[in-house]
């Protein structure tokens, strides 16, 4: 198991894991998210994606929805997904100066509460979607589970 990294300040150490087979979702048929949960404050952030898209994909991804907001990261720890073992991502990850840690295949107890966080959100989209649960507005827009995101964040 590795030696988690404890974090002075918020969005410097994350934890990264992805969520895939979900049901389509939102207006681009999303069908997977990619979770973050700052070590320091607990913070959670859940970005819609499709789960054939690629590491350059993901890249762009975290550093428009991510890095943009919060600033470089100093240490991301991930599981062993090919889209982060990537020449691609290890040398994003040079030239910006962030440590990529890896978590132990089929230890998810390296950060049981980032682990708890996604079973809960994907239990939350999967009952959702399950019970064909749609929510409408007061202007007769529809929500799926995409569209509800930043309420399970807050979750």
């Amino acid at each position: 198991m590795i030696h988690i990294q404890e974090s002075s300040t918020p969005w410097e150490v994350v934890h990264m894991d992805w969520v895939a087979a979900l049901p389509p979702g939102g207006d681009k048929s999303y069908n997977a998210f990619l979770f973050l949960v700052d070590r320091y404050s607990k913070t959670p952030m859940f970005l819609p994606f499709h789960k054939d898209d690629t590491a350059m994909d993901t890249a762009i991804l975290i550093w428009n929805r991510v890095i943009s907001h919060t600033g470089l990261l100093k240490n991301i720890i991930s599981d062993r997904d090919p889209k982060f073992t990537s020449a691609l991502w290890t040398n994003l990850h040079k030239l910006l100066g962030t440590r990529l840690s890896f978590s132990t295949a089929y230890h998810p107890q390296t950060d049981g509460q980032a682990e708890r966080m996604i079973q809960t959100l994907e239990n939350m989209i999967r009952r959702f979607w399950a019970y064909g649960l749609e929510l409408k507005d007061s202007d007769g827009f529809t929500h799926d589970w995409c569209t509800l995101i930043p309420a399970f964040e807050l979750a």
